[in-house]
């Protein structure tokens, strides 16, 4: 159970991209509302590159993010299929959605086994099981055509939800580290804590010091209305940034995640001992505060709705306490939720041990 019980209203939900709100604005005018246990500061994004050190080391998610949303039949039924995750069988797990009138989607019953959609170019889908047995909102899929990638190019968007205005072209939701993969694979939705960075601020921080460590983590389609914890998800945590977390540790450096598919993707390649080791494949790592966090000793992160299992990887790291500080900080400080919104960054109170070196 999450803990966070504010309610965000309306107003502070983030509608469009930062640079679409005023002239002369880019990716960074966005605000920074900073966690240092239960005491809270407020910067603006800009302001990073001053509140890290030489020797910390953040830790980013290079997945892309996919046009993942396309428009389809079932008879003469419209739906919107979502697109959330590749299986190494060749199959897909998809959510079908009903498109809204208002150029977003609503849930729609999952299922049944055996339901054909008609999509563009002639493609067919069909549901063939539920993901898991915790529910059928997500279904793998076969696919008649094998070139998927070649149709989310030409007919998929990225995946809109409600609270935007509008829709954007896939170039917003990309962020400044995201690299293509070579399957087509990527995010059905964007990896967002990394969409502030801007190459001006990330040259800026590598010449004060700081260091990245790329990993991968292809996160899929989130529950909008049910919050669930994340499924199993394709990652990859490289040899040199395993060793490039390893050396901050040991140099006494802060390893900051930038978002929590970072943070799920790096503590899946982390023993029991502190190490990170290169590793690749699927995780179903779930980060709760029982479990704990082994090497993360930081989180930038957006803001989540406190019904959201996110929750539970920012309490993992910073503490129930400093938490509900945060959050309630940020209702009265009137910080925008969602994807386009303001970012939180979670310190660590004191310098991150170093006994795993």
């Amino acid at each position: 159970m999450t803990t966070v019980t504010v309610r965000v209203p309306e107003a502070l939900h983030a509608r469009v991209p930062a640079e679409q709100r005023g002239p002369g604005l880019d990716r960074d005018g966005v605000r920074l509302l900073v966690s240092r246990g239960t005491e809270v500061s407020h910067h603006a994004f800009a302001a990073l590159p001053g509140l890290l050190a030489a020797g910390d080391l953040l830790v980013v998610n290079t997945s892309p993010t996919l046009a993942a949303a396309v428009d389809g039949r079932i008879g003469h039924a419209r739906v919107v299929v979502h697109f959330s995750t590749r299986g190494d069988d060749g199959r897909w797990a998809v959510e079908l959605r009903d498109p809204d009138g208002r150029g977003t989607t609503r849930a729609r019953a999952g299922g049944p086994a055996g339901t054909e959609v008609r999509l563009p170019r002639d493609v067919r889908l069909v549901l063939e099981e539920p993901l898991s047995g915790r529910g059928e909102r997500l279904w793998w899929a076969r696919v008649s055509s094998a070139a998927v990638a070649g149709l989310l190019r030409k007919h998929g968007r990225p995946i809109r939800y409600s609270y935007t205005e509008r829709d954007q072209p896939l170039s917003v939701y990309q962020t400044v580290f995201a690299l293509p993969s070579e399957d087509g694979a990527g995010s059905a939705e964007m990896p967002s804590a990394g969409r502030p960075f801007t190459a001006r601020l990330v040259a800026e921080l590598v010449s004060r010091g700081v260091q990245f460590a790329p990993v991968s983590l292809h996160t899929g389609v989130a529950s909008a209305e049910a919050h669930e914890p994340p499924y199993p998800e394709r990652f990859a945590v490289p040899e040199a940034s395993a060793r490039l977390v390893n050396a901050a540790r040991a140099g006494g450096g802060r390893v900051v995640a930038v978002g929590t598919t970072a943070v799920r993707a790096v503590e899946s390649a982390t023993g029991s001992d502190g190490v990170v080791r290169a590793r690749e494949g699927w995780t179903d790592l779930v980060v709760t505060p029982e479990r704990g966090v082994r090497v993360v000793d930081g989180l930038l992160t957006g803001l989540h709705e406190p019904e959201a299992s996110h929750l539970l990887m920012l309490e993992a790291v910073a503490g129930r306490a400093a938490i509900d500080r945060a959050y309630g900080a940020a209702i009265e400080g009137r910080y925008l939720w969602h994807e386009f919104g303001d970012v939180h960054l979670i310190l660590p109170e004191r310098a991150p041990h170093t006994e795993h070196c």
